[in-house]
C-alpha cells in the first residue's frame, strides 16, 4: 500500500508538472530563458540582439510577409511610401568615383540655388568626396539632413572649366514620386507608369489625368508591371476613380479581424473610356487589388503575365523602443470573392523562388501546361467571364517574356554597369551639343539615332572592363543595346518620361495594349447584351458549372491559403 501511494504521488506530481508546462505562459517562458542566461550562461550575452533575432524567427514561421523592422531601419523602410524625405533634392550616381548629379528635382532646394544636371559634386562641407571610393550610403548620409539645415557643396561644371563652384543649399522636404511617367501614347490613349501605391499616389494621379485629358486622352493604359504594392487604402482610392456607385472594390477578413467591405462612391474621374492594366510576375499586393477589381467588375482588360500572388494585409504594431512588427492581420478578396494569395506552406525560400519556378515550368513563355485551376478556384465576373483565385491575377491577354535578344555578352555589359556609365559619360561630354541639336524631348525621340560608331564606343568600354567580345551575341543583342542606349541618354538629357517613351518601344505588353485599345471586339466581352449573358449562363448550367461569386464564397469557408 505504501509503495502504491508513492507511485500515485509520483504520477500526480508528473501530471501536475505536465499541466503546468501545457498552461505555461509563453512570454513567461521566454523571460525565464533570459533569466537563465543572466544567471548561468558562461559568457555575457546581448539580450537586445537575441530578442530581435527571436522575434524575426517567430515571424518567419507565420507567413512570408509578416516582418520585424528595427527602429534604426524604420524611417528608411517607410520612405518610399510616405512620399518624402529631407535633403537637397537631387538624384545622383557614382561615376568613376565621382558623384554626378543626374536630375535636379523641380522647385527643390538644389534647383533654387542653381545646381544643374551633369554637375559633379567634389566636396561636401569642405570635405573631398571624389576619388575616395565613397559609396551611395556615404553620399546620402552627407547630403541628407533635417529641414532648414545647410550643406555646402563644391561643384565641377564643364562650362566653368577648372573652377570649383561653391553652393550653400538649405535642406527641405523632398517628394518621392510614385508615378514615374505619364504621357500620350497616341492621340487618344494616355499612359501612366505607377511604381508604388504611396501616400502621394492619388494627388499625382489626379495631376497626371488632368494633364492627359487636356491633351486629348479618352482611354488609359495603367502600367503596374513591377509594382510591388503599397498602401491598401491607396489601392482602394485608385479603384474608386474608375467605378460607378456602390461597386464592391475589395473586402478583407482575418481570424481576429471582422469582414470589412469597401465600395465605390460614383465620384471617379475615369469612369468612362477604355482601360487596360499591364501586369507581370513582379506586380503584387495593391497592384493585384487594382487589377483584380478592374477584372472582376469588367471595367478593363488585363494584359501581361500572371501577377505575383500576394493576398495578405499587414498592419504595423510598434514597440516602446521604436521597432515595429508588420503583422499579417487579414486576407483580401476581390469583388468576386477570390483570394489570389499563393500557397506558402513550403517556407519562405520556396515562396520567393516563384520566378525561377515559372521559368522552369515554361509559364513565362506560354508553354506551361500545368497552369490550370480547379473548379474551386474558378470564379465568374458580372459578364460571366472566368477569373481565377489561389495564385495571382491571370490576365485576359497573355504576353510572353521575350528572351530572344538576351545574351551573355549583354549581361556582362549591363552587369558591370558599363551601359549606364557609358551613357552618363556620353551625355556629360556632349550635353551642350545634344541640347542644341535636340532642344525638346520630341525632337530627340524622333531624330536621335544610335549609330554603329556609338555602339563601338560602348563595346570598347566593355573591352577595357574585361567583357570579352562575342560577335554573334553582340549582333543578337544589338536592338536591345540600341534601345537602352537611347532610353538612358534620353533620361540623362530630359527626364523619366523620355526614358519610358523610348524603352516602351520594346515593351511587348505595352505594344500589345496599344494595338488592343483600338480593337472594339476585344472590349465587347466586358459588356455583353442581356441576350448574350443569358446564353452564356444557360451553357454554363448545361455543363453543370456552379457560378462562384462573392456571395457564394464568403471567406469564412475559404481553406487555409498555406495549403
Amino acid at each position: 500500500m505504501k509503495k502504491f501511494l508513492c507511485l500515485l504521488t509520483l504520477s500526480l506530481s508528473l501530471f501536475t508538472v505536465k499541466a503546468q508546462q501545457s498552461n505555461m505562459d509563453q512570454g513567461e517562458k521566454y523571460r525565464e530563458l533570459l533569466h537563465l542566461l543572466d544567471s548561468y550562461y558562461t559568457d555575457t550575452v546581448n539580450k537586445e540582439k537575441l530578442t530581435d533575432a527571436a522575434i524575426g524567427k517567430v515571424l518567419e514561421e507565420l507567413d512570408p510577409h509578416s516582418s520585424y523592422i528595427l527602429a534604426k531601419d524604420l524611417k528608411k523602410s517607410d520612405e518610399p511610401l510616405v512620399a518624402n524625405f529631407e535633403g537637397i533634392g537631387v538624384t545622383f550616381q557614382l561615376l568613376r568615383d565621382t558623384v554626378m548629379v543626374l536630375e535636379v528635382i523641380p522647385s527643390g532646394p538644389s534647383e533654387r540655388v542653381g545646381i544643374e544636371a551633369g554637375d559633379k559634386i567634389v566636396t561636401i562641407n569642405d570635405s573631398t568626396v571624389a576619388g575616395i571610393k565613397i559609396d551611395n550610403d556615404g553620399v546620402i548620409k552627407r547630403l541628407r539632413g533635417p529641414k532648414n539645415t545647410k550643406v555646402r557643396v563644391g561643384i565641377k561644371r564643364a562650362s566653368a572649366g577648372n573652377d570649383l563652384l561653391t553652393f550653400v543649399i538649405t535642406r527641405d522636404k523632398i517628394p518621392i514620386y510614385s508615378i514615374d511617367a505619364s504621357y500620350m501614347a497616341d492621340s487618344t490613349t494616355g499612359y501612366i507608369k505607377l511604381l508604388r501605391f504611396s501616400a502621394s499616389s492619388m494627388s499625382e494621379f489626379f495631376a497626371a489625368v488632368d494633364k492627359l485629358k487636356k491633351q486629348g486622352m479618352k482611354d488609359l493604359i495603367m502600367d503596374l508591371q513591377g509594382n510591388t504594392g503599397g498602401y491598401l487604402m491607396t489601392a482602394i482610392q485608385l479603384c474608386d476613380e474608375f467605378l460607378g456607385e456602390k461597386d464592391l472594390i475589395v473586402y478583407t477578413k482575418g481570424a481576429h479581424a471582422a469582414k470589412e467591405e469597401y465600395f465605390s462612391d460614383n465620384k471617379g474621374s475615369m469612369k468612362d473610356g477604355k482601360l487596360i492594366v499591364l501586369i507581370d510576375e513582379g506586380s503584387a499586393s495593391a497592384s493585384e487589388i487594382f487589377s483584380g477589381c478592374m477584372q472582376d467588375l469588367d471595367r478593363g482588360l488585363v494584359i501581361g503575365r500572371r501577377s505575383f500572388g500576394k493576398g495578405l494585409v499587414q498592419k504595423p504594431y510598434g514597440f516602446p523602443d521604436g521597432s515595429v512588427v508588420r503583422l499579417t492581420v487579414a486576407h483580401y478578396y476581390t469583388p468576386t470573392g477570390r483570394c489570389i494569395q499563393r500557397p506558402y506552406d513550403k517556407g519562405k525560400k520556396d515562396y520567393y523562388d516563384e520566378y525561377t519556378k515559372r521559368i522552369k515550368s515554361g509559364e513565362l513563355f506560354g508553354a506551361d501546361t500545368s497552369l490550370t485551376f480547379p473548379d474551386s478556384l474558378t470564379y465568374y465576373t458580372k459578364s460571366l467571364r472566368k477569373v481565377y483565385g489561389g495564385g495571382g491575377v491571370v490576365p485576359e491577354i497573355f504576353v510572353p517574356v521575350d528572351t530572344s535578344l538576351n545574351s551573355g555578352y549583354y549581361q556582362g555589359i549591363r552587369g558591370k554597369g558599363i551601359l549606364n556609365n557609358f551613357c552618363l559619360e556620353y551625355v556629360d561630354k556632349n550635353r551642350a551639343r545634344l541640347k542644341d541639336q535636340y532642344p525638346t524631348q520630341d525632337a530627340f525621340i524622333a531624330n536621335f539615332q544610335v549609330t554603329d560608331e556609338l555602339l563601338e564606343e560602348m563595346y570598347k568600354k566593355g573591352d577595357r572592363d574585361s567583357v570579352k567580345r562575342n560577335l554573334n551575341e553582340m549582333q543578337r543583342s544589338k536592338p536591345l543595346f540600341t534601345n537602352q542606349l537611347k532610353s538612358l541618354i534620353a533620361r540623362d538629357m530630359f527626364d523619366n518620361v523620355a526614358f519610358w517613351r523610348v524603352t516602351n518601344d520594346m515593351n511587348d505588353s505595352y505594344k500589345k495594349a496599344l494595338k488592343v485599345m483600338h480593337e472594339d471586339a476585344k472590349f465587347a466581352v466586358l459588356k455583353p447584351s442581356k441576350k448574350e449573358l443569358m446564353k452564356i449562363e444557360k451553357e454554363l448550367k448545361k455543363k453543370g458549372v456552379v457560378i462562384h461569386n462573392a456571395e457564394a464564397n464568403d471567406p469564412d469557408n475559404t481553406k487555409d491559403p498555406k495549403k
